[in-house]
């Protein structure tokens, strides 16, 4: 049976990263935005936070908890809830440090997850998105061909998160005989690898990603993640699912709270515009989305914990979740009217990155 109380631990957790994101990220989140400008200062403390230190093994020097995909999509919604570009930010290098610690070989964790352990941020990454219409992470179009003991890698990928300054990218691509996917440790002085400019978006314009080119670049067999076994491919899907799931209830749910106190404090003709029945239908509208979204991720994240196969519930979280955080936000922009659509209030920018969603495969894992 879920549990819809958090135990002590993640109450605790979810409290420290509410006052992170409302003390720290909240008074930065638009000047950053407005600029383009990663929050280095910012992005440092929730580093200082410690959710990724805490679920590396002892035996590489972590504190060796387990790796709860429930108590990382609380982490995850409340991160968002500040700022979308922060907690990306943030949790970009769980995106190499997760996969490491749940399918790298006893080699690979030694030599890789003490990065992790520094008490300076660790911009590793990962590199999974691919431009194009119609993504599919099950098609992918970058191939790895094994040469001896050496693997080639080609393709492009897109929105690879902080790779101009990433040491290590976790590279998923498509075996080019049996068509599996597997991913590769690459470095970022490897032969091959080509990050070109930082790309220009829509939203999540505080945290820079780029488009990196693969040109015939070559790896030891040895960087294979998980050696000769592999990786669950399927569970990793899962994992980035209800993450981004997650950050879109945070999202979703800065955007209510705002267009609901503003809606109560408001007042037009004579009385509150909240006492407008259009306006006070949208808003209960917009909470039921908020729980709906919320209780489908904890769902998907409480049976990757209990070892089930969670794909279905896993996708139809994320599908719902993208579309309620783009009615949440727009029901926002509704209820502050002109203000709406004035950069200097919050709702547009929560608009502009709820909105992108449903292309943000690979961008978040819990």
């Amino acid at each position: 049976m879920v549990s819809f109380t958090p135990t002590e631990d993640q109450q605790t957790l979810i409290d420290t990263i509410r006052r992170y994101a409302l003390n720290d990220v909240r008074p930065i989140a638009h000047e950053h935005d407005e600029d383009s400008k990663f929050p280095a200062n910012v992005v440092q403390k929730g580093w200082e936070l410690g959710l990724i230190p805490t679920v590396i093994p002892e035996d590489v020097g972590g504190f060796g908890d387990s790796l709860s995909a429930v108590t990382g999509v609380l982490a995850a919604e409340e991160l968002a809830y500040g700022d979308l570009s922060v907690a990306m930010s943030v949790m970009s290098p769980a995106l190499f440090a997760y996969p490491l610690i749940l399918y790298g070989t006893a080699e690979q964790r030694e030599n890789l997850l003490p990065i992790f352990l520094e008490e300076k941020f660790a911009p590793a990454t990962a590199a999974l998105l691919e431009p194009g219409i119609s993504f599919d992470p099950n098609s992918l179009k970058t191939t790895a061909t094994v040469d001896g003991d050496k693997v080639h890698l080609n393709g492009i990928k897109a929105y690879v998160p902080l790779a101009d300054n990433a040491p290590w990218m976790l590279v998923y691509a498509r075996d080019s005989v049996s068509g599996n996917v597997n991913a590769y440790l690459v470095e970022d002085k490897s032969e091959g690898v080509q990050i070109e400019n930082r790309e220009k978006l829509m939203g999540l314009r505080a945290m820079p990603m780029y488009r990196v080119n693969f040109n015939n670049a070559t790896v030891d067999m040895a960087s294979k993640l998980g050696g000769a076994v592999g990786i669950n491919y399927a569970n990793i899907l899962n994992r980035q699912r209800v993450a981004l799931a997650a950050m879109a209830v945070g999202v979703a749910r800065s955007a209510f709270e705002y267009a609901r106190d503003y809606a109560k404090q408001r007042v037009q003709f004579g009385k509150p515009i909240a006492q407008n029945q259009a306006i006070a239908f949208m808003l209960a509208e917009s909470a039921i989305e908020i729980d709906g979204a919320r209780l489908m991720a904890w769902e998907a994240a409480w049976k990757i914990d209990g070892g089930q196969d969670a794909t279905r519930e896993a996708v139809l979280a994320k599908q719902y979740a993208d579309k309620a955080v783009l009615f949440v936000t727009d029901t926002a922009v509704q209820t502050l009217g002109g203000y709406g659509f004035i950069r200097e209030y919050p709702a547009e920018r929560w608009l502009r990155n709820g909105r992108g969603f449903p292309t943000f495969d690979g961008l978040a894992i819990v």
